[in-house]
């Protein structure tokens, strides 16, 4: 459930009219890298995500994702308010005019209307992160076209704001990744060690049996074939949820500590 705020995560106040800066900004509204996917791809990708602290923090991001769709649409409304039929000729923007009047339309720059295509969900931990590291640089990457290609201070001020949030969604998604990738890998190793154990004693079982001792080969068989298996399976090697789990404490605890947001203009790379 969610608890709506009557206002903006960062404010829009434009003062002058350009309906072709807004068809290009539009692309953040519902272009390939834009904010309406990212929402649904956050929102989305956070029910097979297998640990709470990733599923808090996918909700948290797709949340202020939807928060960021507002602030375009805020944008592009301001920029096409009250257009003459002679600045919208003139612009270029006859037509999107056509089709959608003044409305705020999820659609790319290039006129492509969104799609479920751009985005992706695929409910495994390591690919779903990745993707939304991808996507984090793709919008930063748009965010950076878009200040290139705009001279209005009001705009680029809100863009700039949009920019530097991308940055931060990158590095929290990174941090994420980073830590559950060594508290698996951790988990892997100490299953590693154990299945190492159980081949040795196997190779003694069979040591034994080759010496004469009066050992049965039938328990042999089974212990051997017991490591096998665990140094086969990934489910084992790499899912035991049971010593996983036991970091997830110390994972949510490193989330939950403060980190810089990327506010700054050390962050917020000047486009000349």
């Amino acid at each position: 459930m969610f608890v709506y705020e009557k206002k903006l995560q960062y404010p829009v106040k434009i003062k002058n009219t350009n309906p072709r800066l807004a068809s290009l900004i539009i692309s953040q509204y519902g272009g390939p890298d834009g904010e309406l996917g990212a929402s649904l791809r956050y929102l989305s990708q956070r029910y097979s995500m297998p640990y709470p602290e990733l599923k808090g923090l996918l909700t948290d991001i797709g949340t202020e994702e939807l928060g960021h769709l507002e602030m375009i649409g805020a944008i592009v409304h301001q920029l096409t308010c009250n257009l003459s039929e002679q600045e919208i000729k003139t612009a270029g923007f006859d037509a999107y005019f056509v089709d959608h009047t003044a409305g705020i339309y999820p659609t790319a720059a290039s006129g492509f209307p969104w799609n479920a295509a751009s985005m992706a969900v695929k409910g495994d931990l390591i690919a779903d992160l990745t993707e939304d590291l991808a996507a984090e640089q793709k919008a930063r990457v748009t965010y950076d076209n878009i200040l290139r290609l705009s001279d209005d201070p009001d705009v680029n001020d809100v863009i700039k704001f949009l920019r530097a949030r991308e940055i931060v969604h990158f590095q929290r998604f990174g941090e994420a990744k980073r830590t559950r990738w060594r508290v698996t890998k951790r988990a892997a190793e100490q299953n590693s060690r154990k299945s190492s154990k159980m081949v040795a004693c196997g190779c003694l079982t069979l040591k034994s049996m080759v010496m004469g001792a009066h050992l049965s080969r039938q328990v042999f068989s089974v212990s051997l074939n017991a490591a096998i298996r665990h140094l086969n399976d990934p489910v084992t090697a790499f899912g035991n949820r049971r010593v996983v789990r036991n970091d997830d404490q110390r994972l949510a605890a490193f989330l939950a500590e403060p980190h810089e947001d990327v506010h700054d203009i050390r962050f917020v790379r000047r486009v000349q």
